[in-house]
């Protein structure tokens, strides 16, 4: 798949992706092979019965924060306070919790032991990060993704109860605003990420846009969040939104 040099790894050039995506196969998603593959716009998704698959699709499903779009029903609900909203602080439950719900279109679930392992590790390392909602104390939904430059990475998010996931994806996304961020990689088109506003680009407009983005200071964790979901609210406003 790839030759290494001191755990240097290196990918394929993109342009060599099936058009299904797939870029190589096989390796470790360990924390060094993680970091590489997402500064060069590429993500691992395992798939049952077969060895790691390693992704760079065309086109990328991606969200720009500044653009994002949160309805007035979202955003009633994130002002009635129904949940609080934090990052970083339930990192292993957010990620086992999301490992329990299966991928779309695949049996069982994509998030392995070995990957809980490696994003484990890059949380260790400040750049992976859990945004959690909270109800009466529980833990109730939640997100997870890596953050490198301006860019965050999102892989993954559950919900125990209606909202509860909206709810921490737009207060993330209105942090990321506050904080500059320029790009979120939703990686493949859901309806419920059109939902906020993200849109299909070319591989290369993106790979161009995240070569920019990854010149941004990278900003560690453990995040605090400045807005709350309230304040969070009041960063999307705007006309036509149901």
């Amino acid at each position: 798949m790839w030759k290494g040099l001191a755990r240097r790894v290196l990918f394929p050039p993109v342009s060599r992706a099936s058009p299904e995506g797939v870029l190589a196969v096989g390796g470790r998603p360990d924390a060094a092979t993680l970091k590489e593959a997402y500064r060069r716009g590429i993500f691992p998704w395992p798939h049952e019965g077969v060895p790691l698959l390693w992704f760079c699709p065309d086109p990328r499903f991606v969200l720009v924060p500044e653009e994002a779009h949160v309805s007035r029903s979202l955003r009633k609900e994130m002002r009635r306070g129904t949940f609080g909203v934090r990052a970083d602080t339930a990192f292993h439950e957010v990620i086992g919790r999301c490992s329990q719900r299966p991928r779309p279109g695949q049996s069982g679930t994509w998030i392995t032991p070995e990957m809980i392992d490696g994003y484990t590790a890059l949380h260790g390392e400040g750049l992976a990060h859990s945004i959690e909602a909270w109800r009466d104390g529980r833990l109730v939904g939640g997100l997870y993704g890596i953050s490198l430059g301006g860019v965050f990475f999102g892989e993954s998010m559950f919900a125990d109860v209606p909202n509860a996931s909206k709810v921490a994806f737009a207060t993330l996304l209105a942090n990321l605003v506050r904080w500059r961020f320029s790009l979120v990689d939703c990686q493949s088109y859901t309806d419920h990420l059109a939902s906020f506003g993200a849109v299909e680009w070319p591989r290369r407009r993106f790979l161009s846009r995240l070569e920019l983005a990854l010149a941004a200071p990278t900003r560690q964790g453990p995040w605090t969040l400045e807005l709350g979901p309230a304040e969070a609210a009041a960063t999307f406003v705007g006309p036509g939104l149901t």
